[in-house]
């Protein structure tokens, strides 16, 4: 896979440096091999999560262990987010004044971005939000969400069938669970073949990204990508690692082998979804994290895991303000904060949902929808990076809440054992 990524960027700024037909040709011809590779893994990732969340969830037995799991694995995710929103302000005051930001600059921006306005103004329409998107979250159609790749409110369905499954008698339950389980194990073996293929469909992935937007559009926004790395790097270094090493006792290092080929694919791909048969086969194969909070906290880290994408978002604010000329302030930097963290609780099915669920940021503090389309013509290169860095916090969040599991079982395993040797002494 690594190499597959480096190839990808030397093939494409080949491309765009040479301005070679032939490279150019090459590239054109290899897309269709990234999207087939693409469309292997999205094909895996409903079924897999379907019979994996099932069957981590009805194997429990226990109705009060599944809300305790529930519990944890939220409060991780948004106590990250928050953390993430805070790290994002903090380097963007610090950095984004070294940005020189000129009028041909802007209006070479504007030009790249006008060709997605309209996308921008028709995805920000299906954005849910507030009472609609918690109305949304039961389906009234689980299989009409599955076949539109809807994937929190089909874990809302299966959560409460196998809630409702972990509830029958023992012989019955395992009925469903070793079904679930048999299903779960052939989709496992299918992502490993399609993973043979990972250097090839990576390699096509990035040479056509780079080809397309080229070099000119990275120097122009440097300073913001360089401070969006920044703060995601910061996130990384001193959130999730210290976390994983102080709850859950691994190493920095051992981690990062671990999570590696995620790692990669998140970054190739720019889509939790796509990575997430990757992630459950590194948390079951190298992180052994039980397949019940695996199969629960990923699936879910993938539709809601978003502290990457959150603070792109916090930097992404603090920029277009500064490039309009728009003065927040302490109260519109809080409130840019706090609307950030609020898209951060809905899923946008739409492309670019980073970008597109600013909406009510940008509202709120009264900067131009217009910014949207900026970000929207540089939002690959920034989306490698949080995408990466959203992963990263789902593997953290199943393997710290495993370890924290772990205990709480091995504890309530303790009490039990005192308990029947005091009704026997």
């Amino acid at each position: 896979m690594a190499l597959g990524l480096a190839a990808g960027l030397g093939f494409g700024l080949a491309a765009v440096l040479t301005h070679s037909p032939l490279l150019v040709a090459v590239i054109r011809w290899l897309r269709p091999l990234g999207t087939l590779f693409l469309n292997l893994l999205s094909m895996v990732v409903i079924p897999l999560v379907a019979t994996a969340l099932f069957a981590g969830v009805a194997g429990l037995g226990d109705l009060r262990r599944v809300g305790r799991l529930g519990i944890r694995t939220l409060a991780f995710f948004w106590g990250t987010t928050l953390a993430a929103i805070l790290i994002g302000l903090v380097v963007a005051a610090l950095l984004l004044p070294l940005a020189p930001i000129t009028p041909d600059q802007q209006a070479a921006l504007r030009q790249a971005a006008a060709a997605d306005s309209g996308a921008v103004r028709q995805a920000a329409e299906q954005v849910t939000t507030g009472a609609r998107f918690i109305v949304e979250l039961i389906p009234s159609n689980p299989v009409r969400a599955a076949v539109e790749g809807n994937l929190l409110p089909l874990i809302v369905f299966i959560t409460i069938f196998a809630v409702a499954a972990a509830a029958l008698p023992d012989e019955k339950r395992h009925t469903l669970t070793d079904l679930a389980d048999v299903a779960t194990q052939a989709l496992i073996r299918i992502v490993r073949w399609v993973l043979r293929l990972a250097p090839v469909g990576i390699f096509a992935i990035v040479a056509g990204a780079v080809a397309q937007f080229g070099v000119d559009l990275i120097k122009a926004m440097a300073v913001f990508i360089v401070a969006v790395i920044t703060g995601l790097a910061v996130l990384i270094a001193a959130v999730y690692l210290p976390v994983v090493a102080l709850v859950a006792r691994v190493g920095a290092w051992r981690y990062l082998r671990a999570i590696r080929a995620s790692l990669l694919m998140a970054f190739s791909t720019t889509s939790s979804l796509a990575t997430l048969p990757v992630m459950l086969e590194a948390a079951e194969s190298d992180l052994r994290i039980s397949r019940t909070v695996a199969s629960f906290a990923l699936p879910l880290g993938a539709s809601i895991g978003r502290s990457g994408s959150a603070l792109f978002q916090a930097v992404a604010v603090l920029f277009v303000a500064r490039l309009y000329g728009v003065p927040l302030g302490v109260g519109g930097t809080f409130q840019a904060g706090a609307a950030v963290f609020l898209a951060s609780l809905t899923v946008a099915s739409v492309p670019s949902a980073s970008i597109v669920s600013l909406v009510p940021a940008f509202t709120a503090t009264g900067l131009p929808l217009t910014g949207l389309q900026l970000l929207l013509g540089l939002d690959r290169i920034p989306d490698m990076f949080r995408t990466m860095t959203n992963v990263f916090g789902t593997l953290t969040a199943a393997t710290v809440v495993d370890a924290v599991e772990s205990r709480t079982e091995t504890g309530h395993a303790q009490a039990r054992r005192t308990d029947a040797q005091g009704r026997i002494g």
